[in-house]
Order: structure tokens, then C-alpha cells, then sequence
């Protein structure tokens, strides 16, 4: 196996690509340009030799408030996701993923993560919508909701696209299409520097949790 590792450009080149309709019945997915590669034992993250920047983002929290991402998350370990809350499977699989891994963290590494949930579906996650179905998973990440075009813009910043909530053609419900990764951000640079895909499971977010909360590489 080898450890992925990514240019910022090449991703943010790829974002309108690498799409999954969660539910939707299409998982199909374009790879990203591979800038360089190392050999060595299996890693779940996606480094980037280029972090994104920590996107310019003010919404609306589960309270109703208005959270600004990069004042709010300044100096903390941070991972960024985008999605929504009617999605059946990527969405609660990946938020319960790193849920589970957070609780075999020390009381003080748990304090200092920060979670954050972007929904690509604003129109039917509303703040209240948003706080019932985290609650579910974890009452301490936090969701954010507010204008699409200005979500759609913040994920397109850090390399993931997403499209606005549509009818899916086979079965008739409404899907929302986007990228399916989670953007870990570095409490001593604020810059996001690893990516999680889809397949990335507990034991991964496990083993590199505590890597993260230090600002280390995975």
C-alpha cells in the first residue's frame, strides 16, 4: 500500500468530478491527479503537500446562531463535512464513524476537536432539523446551515463540489449530490491538510485522531 499525497490544485481541478448521489443510486467517481506517492504502510489519509485554507464561512448553527467557522475553530483540531441529513447511508455512516473514534479519546483531546457538519440540503435541514439528527450521533459536533450558494462556494474552496438538491431520476426522492470527503484542519497552521474519503473506517479515524488534535501527520 502507499501513502497518498496530494496537490491542493490538483483536487480543487477534480472537485466538480468527484461526486456521489448519497442514496441516489450513483456512486460513480472520477480519480483526482496523483502528484506523489510513497511507499510504506497502509494509510486511510490523503495528504496534501498544499493545505487548503480554512474556507471564510459564516451560517447558522443548531442554536440558531451565527457560527463563524474560522474565528470559532481558530487554533483547534478540526474536521470539515459536507452533507445533509436525508442521505440514507454515506452521511450517518461517515459522521458515526468519527463519533465512535472521538470517544476513545482522552476527556481533554474530545474538548479541543471540533466537528463540524455543513449540510448541502439547507432548504430541509434547518437548524432545528440539523440539531435533532446530530443529537442523534454526537451533541457536540456542530451543524451549520444557511444560503447554498454561499455553502457551495466553502466546499468548493477545499476541493469538494456539491450540486443542489434535485429529484433523483429512478426512484423519485430527493438526493443531494456532492463530494463524500471530511477536510481534517491542523490546530497549529488552520490549514487542512489530510482528506478522508468515504471508505475510511473507525479504526482508521481512531488511530489518527489523536495525530490530528497535535497537528501531527497521520
Amino acid at each position: 500500500m502507499r501513502k497518498k499525497t496530494f496537490t491542493a490544485a490538483a483536487l480543487l481541478a477534480a472537485a466538480s468530478l468527484a461526486l456521489t448521489a448519497c442514496g441516489g443510486g450513483d456512486d460513480s467517481k472520477s480519480p483526482v491527479s496523483v502528484v506523489g506517492e510513497e511507499s510504506g504502510p497502509a494509510k486511510a489519509a490523503t495528504i496534501l503537500d498544499q493545505p487548503f485554507t480554512k474556507p471564510n464561512l459564516v451560517l447558522t448553527d443548531t442554536h440558531g446562531k451565527k457560527y463563524d467557522l474560522r474565528e470559532q475553530t481558530k487554533g483547534r483540531p478540526t474536521l470539515l463535512y459536507f452533507g445533509y441529513t436525508h442521505c440514507p447511508d454515506i452521511c450517518p455512516l461517515t459522521m458515526s464513524n468519527i463519533a465512535v473514534a472521538k470517544k476513545a479519546l482522552s476527556k481533554a483531546e474530545q474538548a479541543k476537536l471540533r466537528v463540524v457538519f455543513v449540510t448541502t440540503d439547507p432548504d430541509r435541514d434547518t437548524s432545528a432539523e440539523l440539531g435533532k439528527w446530530l443529537n442523534g450521533i454526537d451533541p457536540e459536533f456542530i451543524g451549520l446551515t444557511g444560503d447554498f450558494s454561499t455553502i457551495q462556494a466553502a466546499a468548493r474552496s477545499v476541493g469538494i463540489s456539491i450540486e443542489p438538491t434535485k429529484k433523483d431520476k429512478k426512484n423519485g426522492k430527493l438526493v443531494s449530490v456532492h463530494g463524500t470527503e471530511v477536510v481534517a484542519f491542523s490546530p497549529k497552521t488552520d490549514g487542512g491538510y489530510l482528506l478522508y474519503d468515504e471508505d475510511t473506517k473507525v479504526e482508521d479515524y481512531t488511530k489518527d485522531l489523536p495525530k490530528i488534535i497535535k497537528g501531527a501527520t497521520p
